[in-house]
């Protein structure tokens, strides 16, 4: 089961988003409570993974825009990945590609039985390895910390190399006009070459990303098998997604 944040633990994430550390007196102090509890909630990020605790203190885990995201549209991340965590059967080989929505999908599958996961992804990674019964592949290649991928030649080539049922992969923006989109040219040939060798590829982009675009168009939504997005798209976004032809789920949250 995915573990949800409390009011306090979303608050002391948002400071050490801020400023990049934070320690236990200061956090007691603003909040007016013991250091102890305080201690305890740094405990508490720490096992789900948010902080690295500090000598009287924490620093975040993760590259500060990775924890930026993370803290965004929880509740929407999670229904999201619940649903595609759904569509994998047990046996089944599949790859993940990186990204915060993307990640949560190792968490969903506790439960399944002989899951393969092909990822460049090191949060699918820190997820996975958690769950005994989920055998991991990591496609290698060079680090990037911004968005805790695998990219490049290296990874690439693992790719090419291996064939899955399904492919979950990701975007920063995406529309009917521009299809999926990113920020980053290197992700756009790894989402490339995940479709490529999946039977079945499904786009997991919460609805706050409908309309936007990134700088590189990656692939039009009709190369994308099914769109899983939340239940705040709108009607009309809907519409023209089913319209063109789209297969979209909107899941409730």
């Amino acid at each position: 089961m995915i573990a949800e944040l409390k009011d306090r633990e979303r608050i002391i994430l948002e400071k050490l988003s801020e400023s990049g550390s934070v320690t236990v007196s200061s956090i007691a102090r603003e909040l007016g409570l013991s250091e102890v509890t305080i201690r305890g909630d740094f405990k508490a990020l720490e096992d789900k993974g948010w902080i690295n605790r500090t000598r009287g203190g924490a620093a975040p885990a993760l590259h500060r825009d990775i924890l930026e995201r993370r803290r965004l549209r929880q509740e929407e991340k999670n229904a999201i990945a619940r649903a595609a965590a759904a569509l994998v059967r047990d046996g089944d080989v599949i790859m993940i590609e990186a990204g915060t929505t993307l990640a949560l999908v190792a968490r969903c599958l506790q439960g399944k039985r002989d899951i393969h996961i092909v990822t460049n992804s090191a949060l699918v990674f820190l997820y996975a390895r958690m769950n005994p019964s989920l055998q991991i592949t990591m496609t290698g290649g060079e680090f990037r910390r911004n968005t805790e991928s695998l990219v490049g030649p290296i990874a690439l080539d693992t790719i090419s190399r291996l064939n899955v049922v399904l492919a979950f992969v990701g975007t920063d923006g995406f529309s009917p006009e521009r299809g999926i989109t990113t920020h980053l040219a290197e992700g756009a040939e790894i989402v490339k070459a995940m479709r490529a060798h999946a039977e079945t590829t499904v786009l997991l982009a919460d609805s706050s990303k409908f309309g936007k675009a990134g700088f590189i168009s990656v692939l039009p939504l009709s190369a994308m098998d099914l769109i899983l997005t939340d239940s705040a798209l709108s009607d009309e976004a809907f519409g023209k997604l089913v319209e063109d032809g789209i297969k979209v789920q909107r899941i409730p949250v």
